[in-house]
């Protein structure tokens, strides 16, 4: 829901703006997410030495990369033009690449959409090699999680960065930390007000150093756990309840459905708009956002060939 909070503001207010640091948790949290899931629920569900679990990881992994080159092939086709009014391929060079697949570095502008999944199927192509060194060394991501914080570290003395380096750090952090047993994690709820009182002293760093990177990763923890302190409160009965969970199971195909939706509705207002009309279209948004996962997942339960298609390109 914050997602379509994030690109809503992008569509319908401002691409830049001083309010983007309080959203900044947002794309690092993805890839935080995918990194306890692996550990938390894929290394529960599957044994450690069973060679399926690296298969699975690997798989998956290529697919959200396909799906993310698709994706943006897709969008120069149909939105031919960016908004400097050049073709989106007539930039298209080695530097541009590298810029998208190596270093993270989006210095060459908006010339890609979902980016996002890029980091996040790298941590599962690498997740999935470093299952098989982990037979023989129990802590090989923590070590590695310990050698990408390094890593972040000289470069920055050295005057660079990686940003794609620091999303798939930020993914072996989250597996670091689903190796924790959940019943120990949650042990941290509680203390709801000194979790409460960490989230606002990270607010008011944030607005006065901006977003370093280890403000970042502290804010992706820190939000994260007062998302997850929300649930445990809010539980799983109830309606409100069980649509937070059906678009949860389906996150990856609402980040993309979102954009389309934002897309549309953008295009077909070409105007200023007021305030009331403004807040509108957010709502408009969000309500779209969830009708389309919940025709989804009702007609994955109802038609076989759709429940197939999803299974083949989301799973």
């Amino acid at each position: 829901m914050v997602m379509v909070l994030y690109h809503w503001l992008n569509y319908f207010v401002s691409p830049q703006g001083s309010f983007y640091r309080y959203l900044s948790f947002l794309p690092p949290s993805f890839i935080c997410v995918t990194g306890f899931l692996i550990s938390q629920v894929y290394l529960s569900k599957y044994r450690a030495t069973d060679p399926r679990l690296p298969r699975r990881l690997a798989v998956r992994g290529l697919k959200i990369l396909g799906i993310f080159i698709l994706l943006n092939a897709g969008i120069s086709l149909l939105i031919p033009k960016s908004h400097s009014g050049r073709h989106l391929l007539d930039n298209f060079s080695v530097n541009i690449l590298e810029s998208i697949f190596v270093t993270g570095n989006m210095t060459s502008g908006r010339l890609v959409a979902f980016y996002v999944l890029v980091p996040i199927s790298y941590l599962l192509l690498l997740s999935a090699c470093l299952l098989i060194v982990g037979r023989y060394y129990k802590h090989t991501f923590h070590l590695m999680t310990m050698l990408g914080l390094l890593s972040i570290l000289i470069l920055h003395l050295s005057g660079f960065r990686s940003g794609s380096l620091e999303l798939l750090t930020i993914g072996l952090l989250g597996i670091s930390i689903g190796c924790i047993p959940i019943n120990k994690v949650n042990q941290v709820l509680r203390h709801p007000l000194a979790v409460v009182l960490a989230y606002l002293c990270y607010l008011a760093a944030i607005t006065v150093w901006n977003v370093p990177y280890p403000l970042q990763v502290a804010g992706v923890l820190l939000t994260l756990m007062v998302i997850y302190m929300l649930g445990v409160v809010g539980g799983d009965a109830g309606r409100m309840q069980r649509t937070l969970i059906t678009l949860g199971k389906y996150s990856l195909f609402a980040y993309i459905g979102q954009i389309a939706i934002l897309q549309m509705l953008r295009r077909s207002l070409q105007m200023e708009l007021s305030a009331w009309a403004l807040g509108a279209s957010f709502l408009v948004a969000t309500a779209l956002t969830i009708i389309t996962v919940e025709v989804l997942d009702l007609a994955r339960a109802k038609v076989a060939v759709v429940n197939r298609m999803y299974a083949a390109v989301f799973s």
